[in-house]
């Protein structure tokens, strides 16, 4: 769906109305009571996801074949991101299933006012997006407004109030439970180098399913525990979830790209993570200025090709 309201004919009645709206109230009455509570989640003991992040998705699946021919890698999870008011793309969750692999799809609402969010405005929107996830049917991650501990999105820190990013966040979670999706793993995701507290933003136990970390390594003073392992401390002093460094990028800049692809690897063992989404993007113009891409690089596919393989044992 690319507009902001729903055709006619695909408006509920009144009653239909009414009945979500009770569901919702209740869902959200029975979440409270949880929602700050830290539950205790077993431990992961090895990795079970290698994801990547492909340009030119969701229009088409060839970038992640690409990259798979590129590297020996079949993903398990396929990210893209997703503006507000977009529909869930079944197609191509449909592909991404066939080859084995889970959707990710990180929501991103780009000028659009969580306050609004929060108290409901939108909820005809995700009651639309939710029966097309329920009629899909199949497992798929979805994030909400990430990075939002850094200042660069419109949701952000310094944008919107940390208490109004969760009350939206909250929103989402609830409204989409409350229309029937269930087949939702909700995956809370912050930066590395965002300079505002995560724990202002923690929605609670009861609304997140993983915890998700997105990290770049950029110069070359950057490693694993600068970039992911110190931030993956601090989230577990107040987060029980489990942990996926939900994109991944090592640029040239670094000057020792092969090594720091290892020590990705040998960190998530270390740390007992879910596993990786790796950016596979030439960002050369934007905002974090490099070419993330493993292809061209044999160095850098190497040393992925043999760290992938020593996780695959345990997986």
């Amino acid at each position: 769906m690319t507009a902001g309201h729903a055709p006619a004919a695909a408006r509920p009645t009144l009653a239909v109305r009414a009945r979500r709206g009770l569901v919702l109230l209740v869902s959200m009455l029975i979440a409270a009571l949880v929602g700050y509570k830290v539950t205790s989640e077993p431990p992961i003991t090895s990795a079970r996801y290698l994801g990547v992040y492909e340009p030119g998705t969701p229009a088409s699946y060839q970038p992640v074949t690409e990259f798979t021919a590129a590297t020996g890698e079949r993903p398990d999870l396929v990210l893209y991101y997703s503006r507000w008011f977009s529909g869930f793309p079944t197609r191509f969750a449909s592909e991404a299933r066939a080859h084995g692999a889970e959707l990710v799809v990180q929501i991103q609402p780009t000028d659009i006012s969580l306050a609004k969010i929060a108290s409901g405005q939108y909820d005809g929107y995700l009651h639309s997006y939710a029966e097309q996830l329920r009629a899909f049917g199949r497992p798929v991650v979805i994030g909400f407004a990430g990075e939002m501990n850094g200042t660069w999105y419109s949701w952000g820190a310094g944008h919107v109030p940390a208490a109004t990013w969760v009350a939206a966040w909250r929103r989402v979670v609830t409204a989409v439970r409350a229309a029937g999706a269930t087949n939702v793993t909700w995956l809370w995701t912050i930066s590395d180098a965002g300079t505002a507290p995560a724990r202002a933003y923690w929605p609670g136990a009861a609304y997140v399913t993983w915890v998700g970390i997105d990290g770049y390594f950029v110069r070359p003073s950057d490693t694993y525990g600068s970039v992911f392992g110190s931030v993956v401390d601090r989230v577990r002093s107040f987060a029980r979830k489990p942990v996926l460094l939900s994109e991944v990028g090592v640029g040239p800049g670094t000057g020792k790209k092969p090594q720091d692809i290892a020590a990705v690897f040998s960190g998530i063992a270390r740390q007992h993570l879910l596993g990786s989404v790796w950016s596979d993007a030439d960002a050369r113009g934007g905002t974090v200025s490099q070419d993330w891409r493993l292809e061209g690089d044999r160095a850098a596919v190497a040393a992925f090709r043999q760290a992938a393989a020593n996780m695959n044992l345990a997986r």
